[in-house]
């Protein structure tokens, strides 16, 4: 097992690699640059800019000095932020990027699963279309149009909610929202692999031979049937975790959770490389870590899963 661990570790440094070429030649292959601005500066003025960051050198001199104090601990300079680097913008934001994950990934596992055995348990029944309606509408419904939908009706109809902000537990209310629609397309996917999953172990043999012997329907749920179809939904848990720490991007923007999220749609626009680079690489180590995580786990909650 630590020899596995110790080659996935490793294989992260060439995805890692990959990652920053792509990132990097796609940056400085899109017109513009992070200098242009409504009102243009003078020609002067961008030439002594491009000298004070090297954006003056040759593309693959950019590449390398950055690369070096990536590998150093420096994110290097934001170009829309001179007072602050990017290892304080990525400090300030990713806390609380990182809060807003965990608690939407938490009521996504806290309701998806039981919606998922409650709809297998009452195959075809009012039970099972009604979580089979739920799961249908949280993945035809984008995230940013369930957060729209959310301000509509608790902020703007019924004026129960802060349509904004995000002070932690001293405004939990803040939260709700937020994490509701972060956490909606994730409940729907656990909600359909459960489901599936606990309806094809309802026909494994082990499952009559336990009925037959007379156990208790809650025993055979409990310890036969959740256990063994929770295997298979432990694989997906990985990548929605790394999609709800990465992806909420679009929620901070929508109501304005002062995340890292909200800075990298912000750097997009505004061709702000540093934190572009940053933020692209922080995400693709986040999936990476992630995913052998899930691996890992899986080996030990499946003993049939051998890693050498």
């Amino acid at each position: 097992m630590l020899g596995y661990i110790v080659r996935r570790l490793l294989w992260i440094i060439p995805v890692l690699f990959v990652v920053s070429l792509i990132t990097f030649g796609m940056m400085h292959a899109a017109p513009g640059g992070p200098f242009s601005k409504e009102k243009p500066l003078t020609k002067h003025a961008v030439e002594l800019l491009n000298k004070r960051y090297h954006l003056d050198d040759p593309i693959p001199i950019q590449y390398l000095k950055w690369a070096g104090a990536m590998v150093t601990g420096d994110l290097g300079p934001s170009y829309r932020y001179p007072e602050r680097s990017v290892n304080d913008i990525v400090g300030d934001g990713i806390g609380t990027t990182f809060h807003l994950g965990i608690m939407a990934f938490l009521l996504s596992v806290i309701v998806g699963v039981p919606l998922g055995v409650i709809a297998a348990l009452r195959h075809n029944g009012i039970p099972d279309y009604v979580a089979t309606f739920i799961s249908v509408i949280g993945i035809a419904t984008p995230s940013f149009v369930a957060s729209i939908l959310l301000l509509v009706f608790f902020s703007v109809g019924l004026r129960w909610l802060p349509t904004h902000g995000w002070d932690g537990w001293a405004k939990p209310t803040a939260m709700i929202m937020p994490t509701v629609a972060l956490a909606l397309f994730p409940i729907a996917n656990i909600a359909r692999f459960t489901r599936a999953s606990m309806l094809e172990v309802t026909r494994k043999d082990y499952i009559r031979t336990a009925q037959s012997k007379g156990l208790k329907e809650r025993t055979i749920v409990t310890v036969h049937m959740i256990r063994n179809a929770l295997i298979p939904v432990v694989t997906i848990l990985g990548p929605i975790l790394a999609f709800l720490i990465t992806g909420s991007f679009i929620i901070e923007t929508i109501f304005s959770v002062p995340g890292i999220g909200r800075f990298y749609v912000q750097s997009i626009g505004q061709r702000d490389y540093g934190v572009i680079m940053a933020m692209t690489m922080l995400y693709a180590a986040a999936i990476a870590v992630l995913n052998l995580v899930v691996d890992v786990l899986y080996a030990y909650i499946d003993p049939r899963i051998r890693y050498s």
